[in-house]
């Protein structure tokens, strides 16, 4: 599973902290962390910086690259702020995300179109959030179709179908995954990604239910997630779950994780 470490988003009260103090060794501190506990690539986000977000998203890229080689998440619907991170990032970062919303799609696609680019595709229309299996691959449809047809490799497509609080309609667990596991199917090759957290969202112990979740996401087939990877359990479900899954040929995931103590809780 790839993971994309969730841990430099100004939405944080000590990450916008900072970042506002511009604090390099903080910043640089938190993505070593992510780096050596898995994380694939290192999301950043400095959208509660209204007017000065792009700035600031430059330093977060210049900060982080400066620590570790791992690319980052560039996390913004702006595409100025998109195109502000890509000037200076190295190597080929994810974009997190476009939508089938027209404004967001029109501004972002001419970014990423035939670009190596990794782009995580929300399944948001304009017509609001999607409740249903059909209504997420529905939109994940017309996302992965639109994008390929602007040359964007069907390998580099996230999609993520959108997790929404268990709290608020008893559903949504079960309508995202069963739309993961439709769009993996139908889409040979594409990926799917989620920020599982909200599924947890107004509900107490969190952090059991988004361990369980990403378990029974996994089964599915989800295979990339928005985590905080120093949660040791939660890493330690996701090597077992994929082993139980059959994706880990001969356990050896499983066991390199054992050997590294990544199983340890």
């Amino acid at each position: 599973m790839q993971i994309v470490g969730e841990l430099i988003n100004s939405s944080r009260k000590a990450i916008k902290a900072a970042i506002d103090e511009e604090n390099v060794e903080e910043i640089q501190n938190i993505a070593k962390q992510q780096h050596e506990n898995g994380a694939d690539f290192i999301d950043v986000n400095a959208g509660t910086f209204v007017g000065k977000e792009a700035r600031y998203m430059k330093w977060l890229i210049s900060t982080v690259q400066g620590a570790v080689d791992t690319p980052c998440c560039i996390d913004s619907p702006d595409p100025k702020v998109v195109e502000a991170a890509l000037e200076l990032h190295k190597g080929t970062p994810m974009i997190n995300s476009i939508s089938l919303e027209k404004e967001r799609w029109d501004a972002l696609l001419p970014v990423v179109a035939g670009s190596d680019l990794k782009v995580i595709a929300l399944c948001m229309s304009d017509d609001g959030m999607p409740e249903s299996k059909d209504d997420r691959l529905s939109i994940a449809s017309d996302l992965i179709n639109g994008l390929v047809k602007n040359n964007v490799p069907v390998e580099n497509i996230y999609v993520d179908p959108l997790v929404q609080p268990i709290s608020t309609n008893d559903s949504y667990g079960m309508e995202f995954m069963n739309a993961v596991e439709a769009i993996m199917a139908e889409f040979p090759g594409v990926h799917t990604i989620c920020g599982l957290s909200n599924i947890s969202y107004g509900l107490p112990e969190r952090k059991l239910l988004n361990q369980t979740f990403v378990v029974m996401a996994i089964c599915k087939g989800l295979d990339s997630a928005i985590i905080n990877p120093l949660d040791r359990r939660m890493v330690a479900n996701i090597h077992a779950a994929e082993t139980l899954a059959g994706r880990d040929e001969f356990c050896s995931n499983y066991l390199m994780a054992y050997r590294e103590g990544k199983l340890e809780l």
